[in-house]
């Protein structure tokens, strides 16, 4: 535990400087040594579980998605298309790739298909943090460092909810077939956390965004960020490790610290990007 907090303190700072008031160039190569270090362990957790895929092809994605989601912010009414057009080179390239690499062409279908899925699930998803943070479409719901705030805020908020109250009230598994020690109780005293924070957030720092809004983002985000938690909790209990990795004392690899922004971004993301068929 005590380890665990210390970790938490030690990056806390940077990451708050790296969100709210780093220049443009040294979030996108923090977002990218990210990308890659996740792809890293999420290679490792695929050959664990005896899945083979193309690391570099993987590697070589991740970067590109972010760079391709910096063009798009700067093309403003184009905004998307690149991100589109590149994925679809990605997947040609993938499956162009994977002929001459692979000797045992059985593979071919499971390693085309877990290269694809690691640069959508980690690389892409990463990537909507640079149109959230630097984006003018979304100027409407407040700056890109109030977005980025909310969204790691919430996370954050319902991590630590729901450690400290799954392990104080926690009586109800809540998924044990992919988290033996989620529960229940700490299920919703996380969505609880997170909605808390988020009402501070909007009650005292986010003004430009209506409540409603705000709540309904923040909604949205919670309940992304536990499907994140329990969705690479299955990966790591599919190849049975424990961990992604051991980079952060007391929390594991980092992909086990992302796992929540990997869908909390894209879900923000995605909302804000649609804002014109909200209900008013």
């Amino acid at each position: 535990m005590k380890l665990r907090i210390l970790t938490a303190l030690v990056l806390i700072p940077p990451v708050i400087y790296l969100i709210g008031w780093a220049p443009p160039w040294a979030f996108l190569v923090v977002l990218i040594v990210v990308v890659e270090r996740s792809l890293y362990e999420f290679v490792l957790i695929n050959r664990q579980a005896g899945v083979q895929c193309l690391p570099g092809i993987a590697y070589s994605a991740g970067a590109l998605l972010c760079l391709a989601q910096v063009a798009d912010v700067r093309a403003g009414a184009a905004a998307g298309k690149i991100v589109v057009a590149v994925l679809c080179v990605i997947l040609l390239i993938v499956l162009a790739f994977a002929l001459g690499r692979l000797k045992d062409l059985r593979q071919y279908p499971v390693a085309t298909a877990s290269t694809m899925f690691g640069i959508i699930y980690v690389g892409f998803t990463l990537s909507c943090l640079v149109p959230l943070r630097f984006s003018v479409r979304f100027s409407w719901a407040g700056t890109g460092r109030d977005l980025i705030f909310l969204l790691f805020l919430v996370i954050w908020a319902g991590d630590i909810f729901a450690y400290f109250v799954g392990r104080l009230l926690g009586r109800t598994l809540l998924f044990p077939r992919v988290s033996p020690k989620k529960t229940v109780e700490g299920s919703i005293g996380g969505f609880g956390g997170s909605l808390l924070v988020g009402w501070a957030f909007a009650r005292w720092f986010w003004h430009p965004a209506s409540l409603k809004t705000v709540m309904l983002l923040v909604a949205l985000i919670a309940v992304a960020g536990q499907l994140g938690d329990l969705a690479e909790s299955a990966l790591k209990r599919g190849a049975d490790v424990k961990d992604s990795g051991t980079l952060l004392p007391g929390h594991g690899g980092l992909l086990d610290r992302v796992d929540s922004l990997l869908f909390g971004a894209p879900a923000l993301w995605l909302a804000l990007s649609l804002k014109d068929i909200w209900p008013s």
